[in-house]
């Protein structure tokens, strides 16, 4: 047997679906006997058959990924529960399994295959896909590139009708319809420290999701970012998450202002304070990037 075919009947076999019971299955999925399959890939020793030897890794492959998919999303199971994320997490990644190095990538899919399957969200859809894109911006965010910051010298002169500015490639905009920041801080900060005080923790973390769920969607407009190694949520005004999002996408600063102010309740002498101040704030967060 070759090589390379090998490793892929070895990733096949140890990346197939566990059964309800989190044993390896008696049948392949192309419906082959898994005894067989061991057999060709796997010796025996003097303790276990090579059905048993697969099944270890088998099993520890599936606990592995669980795990990392539910640390990466500790919000998503608040919102849905215990019962209903463990059913999400074994679909999504039998339909999306790892293809990646790294772990870091096994959400990468989440959002756009929750929409395709709502059912694994019943009842709290949009706050659901709200926490999956918070959640998943907050991994990009941790360890995406940082560039060295824009200087004041390479502004002066700048022209605004012809002035680009780029966002550092860390920097995430997200418009969302449920104060899910507000939420997640609370389900990382209510994690219990030991198991006595669990079943309390989590009654509270049901009843602030419950609360979150009640409100009336309402834009919230949030901007995620790193500083000093330490991901922050900021929250920002609609005019300002426009202005943010029109140079993300390459408008001059100019063109970029204009439009922010687009049927905006600012009154006109009040823009250029808002402008400044805002400035002020990014340029202190470092979130201009050189050219």
């Amino acid at each position: 047997m070759k090589l390379l075919t090998l490793q892929r009947q070895v990733a096949r076999s140890v990346m197939a679906p566990l059964t309800p019971s989190y044993r390896m299955r008696r049948v392949s999925l192309g419906g082959e006997k898994m005894s067989a399959v061991a057999k060709r890939i796997i010796k025996p020793n003097d303790r276990l058959t090579s059905f048993e030897r697969l099944e270890i890794y088998n099993r520890q492959y599936w606990f592995r990924v669980l795990d990392a998919f539910s640390d990466d999303f500790p919000g998503l199971r608040a919102v849905l529960g215990d019962r209903r994320f463990d059913a999400l997490a074994k679909h999504y990644l039998i339909e999306c399994p790892s293809r990646s190095f790294t772990m870091r990538d096994l959400g990468s899919r989440l959002e756009s295959w929750l929409r395709k399957h709502p059912r694994y969200a019943p009842g709290c859809l949009q706050l659901a896909l709200d926490m999956v894109r918070l959640e998943w911006a907050e991994i990009e965010t941790f360890d995406s590139a940082s560039e060295p910051p824009i200087t004041t010298a390479a502004l002066a002169g700048a022209d605004p009708a012809s002035l680009r500015l780029r966002l550092q490639p860390y920097i995430r905009l997200l418009d969302l319809r449920y104060p899910v920041d507000d939420l997640l801080l609370a389900v990382k900060h209510d994690a219990p420290a030991d198991v006595a005080s669990n079943a309390m923790q989590e009654r509270q973390k049901r009843k602030k999701v419950s609360a979150v769920a009640r409100l009336k969607p309402a834009p919230v407009y949030l901007a995620i970012h790193r500083l000093d190694n330490t991901v922050y949520f900021r929250r920002l005004e609609r005019e300002e998450f426009s202005l943010l999002t029109a140079l993300h996408r390459g408008r001059t600063l100019e063109s970029a202002v204009l439009a922010a102010f687009r049927s905006s309740k600012i009154s006109p002498p009040e823009r250029a304070p808002n402008v400044s101040a805002w400035f002020q704030n990014w340029a202190s967060l470092r979130w201009f990037a050189m050219q």
